[in-house]
Order: structure tokens, then C-alpha cells, then sequence
């Protein structure tokens, strides 16, 4: 989705727009932002842009996982809690396990994504690669997870 943002493609630019009106901003993991950052200024442009709208849980400067509403500032436990030793070891070992598409490779990125879309029940998913995010996702055994092809 970020590759998306950062070339401006069409669908991608309607789907984070749409997202800025949900209660909760889009998750960006922090491993997937230093993926993609690259220190280009069309790049650096796009991305900060589309980070105003975000969140990378646990980054002291991004903006909170939940907007405020009426009832005052409340937090996203998903958002604000760290993944623990018992958590990389889960993602260590669907790195292993997943069924992932002909010639792929284990990508930790990914499966932090899918780790992500877990913890954050019914998620959905915004991917270039919805074979290997659904392969992450499958082998973490969740079903509530919905991917979308950007």
C-alpha cells in the first residue's frame, strides 16, 4: 500500500482516503515504513503525507492509533502494547511455516504485517502481496483477517 501511495497510484490514493475517516488510523509497522522509505524527495513528500493519517505503534512521534471523539482520548491496546519474546517467536515460527506462493522467500516484514492484522482483530490488509500475506496469515491460523489487492 505504501508503494502505492508513494507512486500515487490511483486505487491506492482512494483507499487511504477512505480510510481517514475511521475511528482507527491506519497501522503501519515500523519495519514496513523502513522498507519502503527511500530519501528521494518525491518519496519523502508522498510517504509524509500519508503518514499524517497513520500510525507505527510504539514511534513517539506518530499520531495516536485511535482519532478523539467526544468521549475523550482512548488507545488502541493493540497499537500501544509491545510485541513480547512470545510474540517474535510466533513470528519466527510462521516464518517457518507458511505455505508461501512458488519461488518466495520468509519475509519477517510480512509476517509482521500479518502478526499485525491479527492482533488487531477483523483487519484488513492493503498488499501488492495478498499470496504471501494470506500465506502468513493462514499459518498463524486466523480466518478474520481480509486482504485487498492494491
Amino acid at each position: 500500500m505504501l508503494i502505492g501511495l508513494a507512486a500515487r497510484k490511483a486505487k491506492a490514493v482512494r483507499l487511504h482516503q477512505g480510510l481517514a475517516e475511521t475511528p482507527h488510523r491506519a497501522v503501519v509497522p515500523g519495519p514496513v515504513l523502513a522498507q519502503v522509505w527511500r530519501p528521494d524527495p518525491a518519496t519523502v513528500h508522498a510517504m509524509s503525507a500519508a503518514l499524517k493519517e497513520c500510525t507505527v505503534p510504539q514511534a513517539r512521534s506518530s499520531p495516536t492509533a485511535l482519532r478523539p471523539t467526544a468521549a475523550g482520548q482512548v488507545e488502541c491496546i493493540a497499537c500501544a502494547t509491545a510485541p513480547d519474546i512470545t510474540d517474535w517467536r510466533r513470528i519466527g515460527t510462521v516464518l517457518g511455516n507458511a505455505d508461501l506462493p512458488a519461488k518466495k522467500r520468509p519475509d519477517a516484514v510480512d509476517a509482521i504485517v500479518a502478526w499485525t492484522a491479527v492482533k488487531h482483530r477483523s483487519a484488513v490488509v492493503f498488499t501488492s502481496d495478498p499470496g504471501d500475506i494470506g500465506a502468513y496469515v493462514e499459518a498463524i491460523g486466523a480466518e478474520d483477517v481480509h486482504i485487498v489487492t492494491v
